[in-house]
């Protein structure tokens, strides 16, 4: 059982631009900050799992965030930013029913140019073999040698818990969100029936 505890420009409408001002990641000179611990749930993009050894200590593991992070109406880290986690401890299945184990940690999303720390551990163990293998040495003890737990198995998509592991001071331009007036085109003037077409219209 699995237990997991940039700006980047937009396409956006017009009415959504100005509800959520342009946030840039720097030294605030308004006093805008998104204080360490602040919840920054992650989600994994590939599978890892402990079969024919696929994951081994120190691998770095492609994750983004799976919602954005506001403050106010401002979104200071967008959903689908990209980041990196580490796997920090790995257990193949073996004999005597000895099950798969990974366990893993979060270190950063990129934004605004920045690597910006985060905090959060997740982990799977696979399902053990102990039951097999106490019928099997009741029946013959060199059988229960043979007797093997399952993989350890983290799907892609998973959620992982992460959190803020600094402050994130930045800064909003309200200026830069506000749309552009859309010029308004005039519609052409309804022509009576029985009208002949001017001049030229042919």
């Amino acid at each position: 059982m699995i237990r997991l505890f940039f700006c980047a420009a937009a396409l956006a409408a017009p009415m959504a631009a100005a509800q959520q001002p342009a946030v840039t990641i720097a030294p605030a000179v308004d006093g805008n900050v998104l204080r360490a611990g602040a919840k920054v749930p992650v989600r994994t993009l590939v599978e890892l799992t402990t079969k024919k050894k696929a994951v081994k200590v120190g691998d770095r593991v492609n994750i983004e965030t799976a919602e954005a992070v506001m403050v106010g109406n401002n979104v200071v880290i967008p959903a689908g930013t990209p980041g990196i986690a580490e796997i920090t401890s790995v257990r193949n299945k073996g004999m005597w029913g000895k099950s798969g184990f990974i366990e893993g940690r979060v270190l950063y999303v990129r934004l605004g140019g920045r690597q910006v720390r985060l905090t959060g551990t997740f982990n799977d163990k696979g399902v053990t073999g102990t039951a097999g293998v106490v019928g099997a040495i009741a029946l013959i003890p060199v059988a229960g040698f043979f007797t093997t737990g399952t993989s350890a198995n983290i799907p892609s998509g998973s959620i992982i818990p992460a959190f803020l592991d600094e402050d994130l001071a930045f800064s909003v331009d309200s200026a830069a969100a506000t749309p552009a007036p859309i010029a308004a085109t005039p519609a052409p003037a309804p022509v009576e029936a029985g009208t002949a077409p001017a001049a030229g219209a042919l």
